[in-house]
């Protein structure tokens, strides 16, 4: 990412759920939070919640209206997000994702058994007419994504995986490329939700309640970031649990293997 970008956004209304936003690491520079899905990393269009409003609703940021972007989640991923408090760490730490010495590590839960460890190579286009990005072939951005298995479940896999560069949708566009899509990414050729009903042999529905998914939203989770801090240059790793969707969703899947 070799833009830098601070979006002019007003002061909102300090949000009812900022209290509840984690805060994984937090000084004079940089704040690291635990980003939940269904929240947008920036502010969007319409009243959709997002992060830098609650960041800045919260007491430890009062006064530090310039919270600064420095790379995004998709807004149905949840973990590790990182901002910039300052013009100077929002300069520094984009230089170093341009230079890609930002380590990132993402778990994916996606359909079917992958066979072992890999790579994805894949050059990424932007398709305006489906509007989203699709292998280029021929042409687009060079885009490399480092994979490994960490848990095989029932008709799924957990993959740990590490993009080397950081383009929009990458792991999700490079992992449906090779046949494995997110399990829940309908717009990369994932399922819509998980149901313990389409997988589970002699499932009983309760009789009191329609069945509820497992989990509806990406199955994609930011574990963790390592990254220079902007003035001491000391290495920081911030790491984020899987949340309690994500976790109980592999649980119930290693059941049934």
């Amino acid at each position: 990412m070799s833009k830098i970008e601070h979006p002019e956004h007003p002061r909102a209304t300090p949000p009812k759920r900022a209290a509840a936003l984690p805060i994984l690491y937090l000084d004079a520079e940089v704040v690291v939070v635990d980003k939940p899905p269904r929240v947008l990393s920036v502010p969007g269009r319409g009243d959709h919640p997002n992060v830098i409003d609650w960041l800045r609703a919260r007491p430890e940021l009062a006064g530090n209206d310039a919270v600064r972007v420095v790379h995004r989640l998709d807004r149905d991923a949840s973990g590790v997000q990182m901002y910039a408090r300052t013009l100077h760490a929002q300069r520094e730490l984009v230089r170093q994702f341009s230079e890609r010495r930002v380590e990132k590590v993402y778990l994916a839960l996606v359909a079917g058994y992958v066979l072992g460890d890999g790579e994805i190579d894949f050059p990424l286009l932007f398709d305006r007419r489906l509007g989203r990005v699709r292998p280029g072939r021929t042409r687009g951005k060079l885009a490399l994504t480092r994979y490994r298995v960490a848990q095989r479940v029932a008709g799924n896999t957990l993959l740990e995986c590490r993009p080397v560069t950081g383009r929009l949708h990458q792991i999700r566009a490079h992992l449906a490329a090779i046949g494995h899509p997110l399990t829940v990414d309908p717009e990369y050729g994932g399922g819509q939700a998980v149901l313990l009903s389409s997988i589970k042999a002699r499932y009983k529905p309760s009789r009191r309640h329609d069945e509820r998914p497992l989990i509806d939203r990406l199955t994609l989770h930011a574990a963790s970031i390592r990254f220079a801090h902007p003035s001491s240059g000391a290495v920081v790793i911030v790491a984020s649990p899987l949340p309690k969707d994500f976790r109980v969703t592999v649980a119930q899947l290693a059941r049934l293997v």
